[in-house]
């Protein structure tokens, strides 16, 4: 099959529950299936090669040391596609099995979606679905892991699109990630951290750039912590797509309970991306002021707003000599006055490297503003006492409904950042005392006067609202900056 074939063939398994449950809750059906299904082809087509290597010997093909997971008697998807009554018990019982035969790897991969529930999901519906999956085989010689992995991409993208307010629990703007990776540069043998998963990608991305450009990313080690369940179980299934092995993904809430610790305090990485739900509103406050990992080192965040209990979560987990960061945030987080004191303790440490904003419409369903936060344990010597401002307003892009960046914007944004330069009109270096005698104000425009406006165009009401409310941040910004001169 070409890559649009698969494609076109795993999104067509879709159609199948449409009018049936909600978009938001394909995935959870959909990517244990093709899972499923992976595995089954994956584990015939080993066993097939043991069968060869030993001479027909039966016994010696089913050791565990010819496999790569294991699938206990009954619990094959062909044993499944025998099944026409109480077809989703089935599919449950097999999942189990599966998991349990795999503790170390496969614990919990298949998510908790109610399978048995006949009201949403029917014998007919799950068969038809199993048999679409079964036209054809996806083991490693017909669909090779890369090929498999841009699928699942694919389908992931694809999900985000066709769920609306669920999106942004696992989907981050692809075109983004890649700024993000370019930026943080990740190097065979780190270790890479996202503290709010969701399907992987930023984590995956890491990996993907080592491959690409020849280098052994097999020694990248991906660490994440992701609340959801179903969501953690997909970004799993996501390193398992793309023949990825060094990984750890735990479902926990990173605030709460901290996933990786070592010696009782949080673990070291070198890198950390992360794409954080912003303005957690329901969270622990009063634990955190009195964090047992020394989490409030900048203060302690307001109650309606976790946004810097994550970044100080982030900075704490940097290794000290060489960590570094790039964060996706709305752009609230870099002047709200309700955090200034908290922003002015982080940038008195010195390790905010630059701040680039890029506009709307960079977040599922939401109009907010995005902007990246790049911080470093180990500044460039041109770099120490200061911090660059990229104005990327202009090189976001938008067809329809979505926005993104294109390789020549990601690269011009890139290029800057790496040369640590001004630009004119895009880019400008401040010290951190310039910044500091600002409010502590990280905000992009209060140091860039863009050379132009961006592209004028009708937008939808969410998008006028998005604006509206953006307006009102500038003018209680404005006030605030007024009153304090008098």
């Amino acid at each position: 099959m070409t890559q649009q074939e698969l494609e076109k063939y795993l999104w067509g398994a879709a159609t199948y529950l449409r009018g049936t449950i909600d978009a938001g809750d394909y995935k959870q059906y959909i990517f244990p299936l093709l899972f499923f299904k992976r595995i089954s082809d994956v584990y015939d087509e080993e066993y097939e090669l043991a069968l060869k290597e030993s001479d027909g010997d039966l016994e010696y093909a089913s050791f565990e040391e010819n496999h790569r997971f294991q699938i206990p008697d009954g619990a094959h998807w062909k044993d499944v596609r025998e099944i026409t009554v109480n077809v989703g018990t089935a599919i449950r019982d097999a999942s189990r099995a599966i998991e349990k035969a795999n503790p170390d790897t496969l614990y919990s991969i298949f998510g908790d979606a109610s399978w048995t529930n006949k009201d949403r999901l029917s014998d007919e519906i799950l068969t038809n679905l199993i048999e679409h999956f079964s036209k054809h085989s996806l083991n490693n010689t017909n669909v090779p892991s890369d090929q498999l992995g841009d699928a699942y991409e694919y389908l992931i993208k694809q999900f985000a699109d066709d769920s609306g307010h669920t999106a942004a629990e696992f989907y981050t703007n692809r075109t983004v990630v890649r700024l993000m990776t370019l930026i943080m540069d990740p190097q065979p043998g780190e270790t890479v951290y996202d503290p709010t998963c969701g399907s992987g990608g930023l984590l995956l991305n890491c990996a993907l750039q080592l491959k690409k450009a020849g280098k052994e990313y097999r020694t990248l080690k991906l660490y994440g912590q992701e609340i959801n369940l179903i969501t953690s179980a997909i970004s799993r299934m996501n390193m398992f797509m793309h023949g990825i092995e060094e990984f750890d993904i735990i479902r926990d809430d990173t605030l709460a309970n901290p996933g990786f610790i070592e010696y009782d305090e949080l673990k070291k990485f070198n890198v950390i991306l992360a794409n954080p739900p912003y303005s957690i509103k329901r969270w622990d406050q009063k634990s955190f002021k009195n964090d047992p990992y020394g989490r409030n080192m900048w203060g302690t965040p307001p109650k309606g707003c976790a946004d810097y209990a994550f970044q100080q979560h982030i900075h704490k987990s940097l290794d000290e000599k060489n960590g570094r960061t790039a964060i996706l945030w709305p752009h609230g987080i870099l002047f709200r006055e309700m955090e200034k004191d908290i922003r002015e303790n982080m940038i008195k440490t010195d390790t905010v490297e630059c701040v680039i904003g890029l506009g709307p419409n960079l977040f599922y369903n939401s109009p907010m503003e995005a902007s990246i936060l790049v911080s470093n344990n180990n500044k460039r010597e041109e770099s120490i006492g200061k911090i660059l401002f990229i104005d990327a307003l202009n090189e976001v892009k938008k067809e329809k409904v979505n926005s993104f960046l294109t390789d020549q914007n990601i690269d011009k944004i890139y290029s800057v950042y790496a040369d640590f330069k001004e630009v004119e009109g895009f880019s400008r270096i401040m010290t951190m005392q310039e910044v500091l005698d600002n409010d502590a104000n990280l905000k992009v425009s209060q140091y860039i006067r863009s050379s132009k406006l961006p592209d004028k165009e009708t937008g939808t009401l969410q998008e006028l609202y998005g604006q509206f409310l953006d307006s009102g941040e500038k003018l209680k910004d404005s006030m605030n900056n007024l009153f304090n001169t008098i």
